[in-house]
């Protein structure tokens, strides 16, 4: 005989998203922010989670070039959650954090901003030059010279703030 309990239970699926039950994608707007539900798409991600760590490395690398942040962010982390257990992983997670750091820019967040900025900046700083064709010593100058910049006043966020973003 079922329980009280058992009736009451939720029949509802659980579970992860399979290929044939998937969560619907928010719109987003162009950095990143959700958008209402039927409002229309300004941003196009890649399916990071079918890439490998390299690919998700090489389109961060592209993004971030093209000063799109919130998906070079994502790429990033992308990466970072592919190296976890390596040497790699504290990399990938400040790349990821650039990336976020520079999202928060625009947005106007400057506390958001200038914390992750430092915090990408001790992750990167900790592997030698050229580490996966990255310029560390130099990624690590420019992301303290953008922090500082933001708690100085001197660089405001805000969706048109005018900055060089970093060479990766």
């Amino acid at each position: 005989m079922e329980s009280m309990r058992d009736l009451n239970e939720a029949t509802g699926k659980t579970g992860v998203p399979s290929p044939t039950r998937r969560k619907p994608e928010r719109p987003r707007d162009r950095l990143g922010r959700p958008m209402d539900w039927g409002a229309t798409n300004e941003l196009e991600l890649e399916d990071y989670d079918s890439m490998t760590l390299e690919q998700n490395h090489e389109v961060g690398r592209e993004h971030m070039r093209a000063r799109r942040f919130f998906p070079a962010h994502e790429a990033w982390e992308t990466a970072w959650k592919q190296a976890r257990g390596t040497d790699d992983a504290e990399f990938f997670k400040g790349l990821s954090q650039m990336g976020a750091g520079y999202v928060h820019l625009l947005r106007g967040n400057a506390h958001g901003a200038k914390t992750l900025l430092r915090r990408a900046s001790r992750r990167v700083k900790q592997y030698p030059e050229g580490h996966h064709g990255i310029a560390t010593g130099a990624l690590h100058d420019k992301l303290e010279a953008d922090a500082a910049a933001v708690e100085a006043g001197d660089m405001v966020p805000a969706e048109d703030v005018t900055f060089d973003p970093p060479v990766v």
